[in-house]
């Protein structure tokens, strides 16, 4: 469960996350931490080390492998979910592309989007969140 809206939702391109999913990338809806609850059991994480140096953690649900979340200790009062896991993900509205250096050629991405090539700053969060609450 998500209370609200999420404060951004983009598509992250980094290698992981194309493993993650099988495809061009992980679609993410952002939300505050406390906003976020798992109601049928936690997922297994899978934790790495990004380029940051530290750690992203990639959830899964322990019973059918699926995508469910996303950390990061860099901003650790935000938690990703899988848009695929959402119950209307057709309402989405993407805000941005990250990781776009990593993206795969033939990967399409909207070119009315804000683009990153790498981890976006806390800088870029605020002004995202800030971007789609004023829309």
């Amino acid at each position: 469960e998500c209370d609200g809206p999420p404060m951004f939702t983009w598509i992250c391109h980094c290698r992981e996350c194309q493993r993650a999913t099988g495809g061009a990338g992980g679609v993410n809806a952002v939300f505050l931490k406390s906003a976020v609850r798992f109601t049928r059991g936690a997922p297994k994480y899978h934790d790495s080390v990004g380029s940051t140096g530290h750690k992203t953690h990639r959830g899964f649900c322990a019973e059918c492998g699926s995508p469910l979340a996303a950390r990061a200790d860099l901003f650790p009062e935000i938690h990703g979910v899988s848009v695929a896991s959402l119950d209307h993900p057709e309402q989405v509205r993407l805000d941005a592309h990250i990781w776009t250096a990593s993206a795969q050629p033939w990967d399409y991405m909207d070119p009315a989007l804000p683009k990153f090539p790498g981890t976006p700053s806390a800088e870029d969060l605020a002004t995202l969140a800030a971007a789609r609450a004023s829309s």
